[in-house]
Parts: C-alpha cells; structure tokens; sequence
C-alpha cells in the first residue's frame, strides 16, 4: 500500500493534480481494531517515511479523507482528511468494488488497470473496455512512457 500511494501520487502529478493521498479503511484514526486497519496505519507510516514531502494520511474511513467537516471531526490536524484526491484501498477487492460504484452509479470515468511502479509503462484493460477506454488509457500510458524517458 505504501508504495501504492507514493506511485499513484507520482501519476497523479503526470496530471497537474496536487496529490493528497488518503490510505482508506474502515476505521478512522482507530476508530476500530483490526488486522486490516493496523495494516493500513503501517502502510501509511511507511508511505510518510518514503516520501516525507507529500500530504499522505491513513487509516481514513472515505467520509473523512474526503468530506472537510468529517475530516475536521473525525482527524483534526490532518493536511489530507477532508481534502483528499488520491484514494488508496486496503485491497483488490474493496478498490475494484468502490471505482465500479463511482462509475456506474456516480457517472465517472475509470479507466485501467494502470500498473505502477515498473520500469516501464505497462497497462491493461478490462474485458468490458470499450474503444473510449482502450484510447483513455493509451494516452495515460503514453504519458507515462514521456515521463520515464525524461528521467
């Protein structure tokens, strides 16, 4: 998770977008004991440690990493809880399960998968990509692709 939340704010940059990265739970600050939430406050001290310069917080329940008054109530003091525009899930499951909802029912764009974090860009497309996604996610890897060769 923690590399995760550093490569996704690296491709969020890609973007002009300012990341503040949100290592999602189901628990806020502590708010539950579990091994999925230790799990995710670890990821998050780690992800602070590699990349001490960005606004990374964790564990986040959604509510809080994304709506600013539950951000103020639920983690006072944090730079991300309220704020937050880089969304990382605890796993597979619960990030395919949630980007699906916000497509389908919230009206968004999703594409990828978009892998991160190799030396070069690699993707993959979901067996109901239609010809749209298959461009969206060519010109994502292709900025990729620009960005690597710059390095």
């Amino acid at each position: 998770m923690a590399e995760i939340a550093v490569e996704s704010a690296k491709l969020a940059k890609l973007f002009d977008i300012d990341p503040k990265i949100a290592l999602l739970s189901f628990s806020t600050k502590g708010s539950a004991k579990d091994d999925v939430v230790t799990k995710v406050a670890n990821a998050t001290k780690l992800a602070q440690e590699k990349a001490p310069d960005l606004p990374i917080d964790g564990e986040l329940q959604f509510d809080a990493a994304f709506v600013p008054e539950v951000g103020e109530r639920k983690a006072p003091g944090s730079k991300v809880a309220g704020h937050a525009n880089v969304f990382i899930f605890p796993n597979l499951e619960a990030g395919n399960i949630a980007y699906k909802i916000a497509q389908r029912l919230g009206g968004f764009e999703a594409y990828g998968p978009i892998l991160q974090g190799l030396n070069k860009p690699v993707s993959d497309l979901s067996r109901g990509a239609n010809e749209q996604d298959v461009y969206q996610i060519a010109i994502i890897t292709v900025i990729q692709s620009l960005a690597n060769e710059s390095k």
